[in-house]
């Protein structure tokens, strides 16, 4: 980030069809397991788009998070449909709108399915901050359309 290397507070795995890149960081996709064509297709029905990826995010513990971003890189288009699955632990889902600085907040638990679609990339930044309560493992799967 900004031409230093920055390590990501969580782990992260890449599948499906297609190269992403964002932030500077270029992901090589593995292969589609069973268990995820499976969730994949529970949110194509859902969402009623067809998805060609998944960002998988391993959040260890409390102390791993995601900051301030918007899924808004070229390849996912103009506005972009992205299915987050939670399993594991709950964690916080933040919503800010860019303008208003409006906050939306969630409580995001097992088996959940958030889905931002429509101007949710161009309008809001969203996150999931740290917590200093004991948290278990939770892994987030955001499901994409890569162009």
């Amino acid at each position: 980030m900004f031409g230093r290397d920055v390590l990501q507070p969580r782990l992260q795995a890449w599948c499906g069809d297609a190269v992403y890149t964002y932030s500077g960081l270029t992901m090589e996709p593995q292969s589609w397991t069973p268990t995820l064509l499976a969730i994949k297709a529970a949110c194509e029905k859902v969402s009623e788009v067809r998805f060609n990826s998944v960002l998988a995010n391993l959040y260890r513990g409390g102390q791993d998070y995601m900051g301030w971003h918007r899924d808004n890189e070229p390849e996912l288009g103009v506005q972009p449909v992205i299915a987050s699955v939670s399993l594991g632990e709950s964690r916080r889902f933040i919503l800010k709108h860019m303008e208003t600085k409006q906050k939306l907040e969630f409580n995001l638990e097992s088996g959940s399915l958030l889905v931002m679609a429509g101007n949710t990339q161009q309008c809001w930044v969203h996150s999931v901050p740290k917590t200093r309560k004991p948290k278990a493992g939770r892994i987030n799967l955001t499901f994409r359309l890569i162009l």
